[in-house]
């Protein structure tokens, strides 16, 4: 489970997020949405724990972490996912194939992954985290840069992974309509505040605050 008390984060003496409470439950998908800036990547983050922050955070299990930024390794694309493996040679090779094989870069895992397009560099970097076992799967973004057949495999793939052990999903996005197709539950952030905490149906279809509903009305048209 993931519990957050008192959550602040400044950059440069502003305030970018703001969260008294939240909490989510093993097993549970959540989807963090709202405009650009609106503090999503940085919450992430700050579950994450790979930024300093105010406040208290309590995370339960192990945490994968894909952020938004996809980067790739001078080198094949079979070893940019074996490098962070342990264990022998073959079997790290075995996983990591499987991997690619779900994201759909199993052809290519001799290339090198410099050379790959921005959407392969994110299927990529998805293998790279399904290729390990954890109980938090933290994604900022991951199809930023993907077109709509990379998108579906994808999101096929989260869904798939986090079914498997009752995994926690949290997921940045800007869509309310990929955090219906991934999420049970949306928090939408504005100006670090959360400013919605309800499903995904509801939160297309009767959002709760003026900024809710200028938000979504922006994806209708």
């Amino acid at each position: 489970m993931i519990k957050l008390e008192n959550i602040k984060k400044e950059y440069g003496g502003r305030t970018v997020l703001n969260v008294p409470f939240a909490e989510v439950n093993k097993g549970e998908r959540l989807a963090l949405t709202g405009a650009n800036g609106s503090g999503k990547s940085t919450l992430l983050k700050v579950i994450a724990g790979v930024i300093p922050f105010d406040g208290e955070r309590l995370i339960g299990g192990k945490v994968l972490y894909m952020p938004q930024k996809n980067t790739v390794f001078d080198m094949s694309v079979m070893k940019n996912v074996t490098f962070s493996m342990t264990g022998r040679k073959k079997e790290k090779e075995e996983k990591a194939y499987e991997a690619l094989e779900k994201v759909g870069l199993q052809q290519l895992y001799k290339k090198n992954a410099l050379g790959l397009s921005g959407g392969e560099a994110a299927r990529l970097a998805l293998a790279r985290i399904i290729v390990h076992d954890g109980d938090l799967l933290l994604l900022d973004e991951p199809t930023g840069s993907v077109d709509v057949e990379g998108t579906e495999i994808i999101e096929n793939v989260i869904n798939d992974y986090v079914a498997q052990k009752d995994r926690i999903l949290i997921i940045a996005t800007h869509s309310p309509l990929q955090a219906r197709r991934l999420a049970e539950r949306v928090i939408m952030l504005e100006k670090g505040n959360i400013a919605e905490d309800l499903p995904p149906e509801e939160l297309l279809n009767a959002p709760k605050t003026d900024f809710g509903k200028k938000f979504v009305d922006m994806w209708r048209y």
